[in-house]
């Protein structure tokens, strides 16, 4: 039968290649992929629980890449791999290793010098982050878990609210956050900070 999926306002489409990474099989549409995903990325906030994460090791790639197969390895065989294809959002799939590398780097100093506060430095990080769009899919999960490991374990404050919600679902909470983003594409930050504490 095949995997027959209903893209939402802001989700990207997976590719025929991507869709074939899909572990189980039984899996055919968008509600049965959302269940397994929540599943699997309550596992990996379990994870990031007990494994006492060390600041100096959050900010690499290898982490990036690692919280992402930790949310998505129970459902896709490219769990925590670059997208190898160009999307409808996020840069070439060429240069996500430079942009990412850039993002680090920024972030790094933005902490040294404590250029922003320690909330806007998580967000800020979200919002890069999810506009490189590393991975095939699960990008917005991906990037709101990181400013919250950002905020908990470097800044050791209380996590984001995110409105309580996974935002899987196509209702106002999510239309509310796709503005947010793109005020925040247009260089506003402050409703995405007002988004994630609300």
């Amino acid at each position: 039968m095949g995997l027959n999926l209903n893209y939402k306002n802001g989700q990207t489409p997976l590719d025929e290649e991507e869709k074939e990474g899909l572990k189980i099989k039984s899996i055919t549409t968008q509600e049965e992929l959302d269940e397994f995903e929540q599943l699997n990325i309550e596992k990996a906030v379990e994870w990031t629980i007990y494994s006492k994460l060390k600041p100096e090791n959050i900010l690499t790639e290898k982490f990036i890449k690692n919280l992402h197969k930790k949310m998505y390895s129970d459902v896709w065989k490219w769990a925590g791999e670059f997208r190898k294809s160009d999307k409808n959002i996020g840069i070439k799939w060429t240069q996500i290793g430079i942009k990412l590398k850039d993002l680090i780097d920024d972030t790094k100093y933005w902490l040294e010098n404590k250029t922003y506060p320690p909330k806007e430095i998580a967000i800020r990080f979200k919002h890069r982050i999810v506009a490189i769009h590393c991975f095939p899919n699960g990008n917005g999960r991906h990037s709101r878990m990181m400013a919250d490991i950002i905020i908990e374990s470097i800044f050791g404050k209380e996590l984001f609210s995110w409105h309580k919600s996974n935002m899987v679902r196509a209702d106002e909470t999510r239309k509310e956050y796709i503005i947010a983003l793109r005020e925040a594409d247009n260089g506003n930050i402050k409703p995405l900070i007002k988004f994630a504490e609300s």
